[in-house]
């Protein structure tokens, strides 16, 4: 058997061949890059970047030894050596502890005393006097960091609770958000604009209205943290179920399954390991702003905080942060093993 092959059309001798290519940029697209430019500069100088510029390039500069001053700098050692070192110790006036008993103090602790110097003005003879005023306090030498500790749990139940709240509220939104599985245009765009409410107001806001009606507490946080999740996981979600692969729902079709049958059969299985990628993401920024709605009363680590920096106490806001890294890198650790074991 033998076929014909066509030969390749060759142009004439001396026939001279010019390549033409069209500019993939014009005229238009360099009007939207000036555009574009030029709208950035004008932002850039109302939000003061070229001041951040400067006053960066000023702070290496200072930090190579080529300027004499800089604020940046200043400020950021002066307040590094306010953090140092953290705190470690708790110290309570032993006359604010009525039900403390000398002869039984918690285990490591120890009574000390203090003597603060004051001057007063004598009203007889009007010369400032110098009055030496003694208290006592229990100190325990390891107190704050059991503090610390319990705190930053409360904060990890917070994150964890929030976390489960969003994925239960998110599932039902997932489903009737999802093209191809709900039931009519009406529950897909009521899904829609339910996930886009739920995204558009951030957690600290929430958390504001919701310490008015539950009161300071782990109560407000949790929902703060579930109400705002939900609405980035049901997005996840929808998008995932719409873009599974067709063949494996197509095979359960047609042997008569129904729409649950085949979103658990021939979706989930191909969308699991990214829903627990998503659900790890969201449980990870949960513990991070966990410490941020404390800020206004919904409990965690964010109320010890704002408590200690109020107070200037730059030393206890140290051991906080580190404490706060501490768990974010473990959480961190725990997410890769569980993720290298799903994917």
């Amino acid at each position: 058997m033998s076929t014909l092959i066509k030969p390749i059309p060759t142009p004439a001798p001396g026939t001279q061949i010019e390549w033409k290519l069209d500019h993939p940029y014009n005229a238009r697209h360099l009007l939207i890059v000036i555009a574009l430019l030029a709208l950035l500069l004008f932002t850039g100088h109302r939000t003061e970047m070229d001041r951040m510029i400067a006053m960066s390039a000023q702070a290496v500069g200072n930090l190579l030894g080529l300027s004499e001053d800089s604020q940046v700098v200043r400020g950021l050692s002066r307040v590094g050596e306010s953090m140092w070192p953290p705190a470690i110790a708790e110290k309570e006036e032993l006359s604010r502890l009525p039900h403390i008993e000398r002869d039984k103090l918690p285990w490591f602790s120890s009574i000390e005393v203090q003597e603060n110097v004051h001057q007063t003005l004598n009203a007889e003879t009007l010369q400032m006097e110098s009055k030496v005023e003694r208290a006592e306090f229990l100190v325990k030498p390891y107190g704050y960091i059991w503090t610390v500790f319990v705190k930053m749990i409360e904060t990890v139940e917070i994150a964890l609770w929030g976390t489960i709240l969003s994925v239960l509220l998110s599932i039902p939104l997932a489903y009737f958000a999802a093209r191809n599985y709900t039931p009519n245009r009406f529950t897909y765009n009521g899904a829609r604009s339910m996930i886009s409410l739920l995204r558009s107001a951030p957690e600290l806001i929430v958390a504001l209205f919701l310490v008015l009606a539950y009161g300071f507490g782990p109560i407000a946080g949790v929902l703060a943290l579930g109400l705002h999740a939900a609405g980035f996981l049901g997005k996840f979600y929808a998008e995932d179920i719409e873009n599974a692969d067709r063949k494996p729902q197509e095979a359960l079709e047609a042997i008569g399954a129904g729409k649950l049958k085949t979103l658990w059969y021939g979706v989930i299985p191909q969308v699991l390991p990214q829903y627990v990628a998503y659900t790890l993401y969201i449980l990870d920024r949960n513990v991070r702003m966990a410490t941020v709605i404390g800020l206004v009363g919904a409990g965690g680590i964010g109320q010890e905080l704002k408590g200690r920096f109020d107070m200037f106490q730059y030393g206890h806001v140290a051991t906080i942060l580190i404490a706060i890294f501490i768990v974010v890198c473990l959480l961190d650790q725990f997410s890769a093993r569980v993720r290298s074991r799903l994917i």
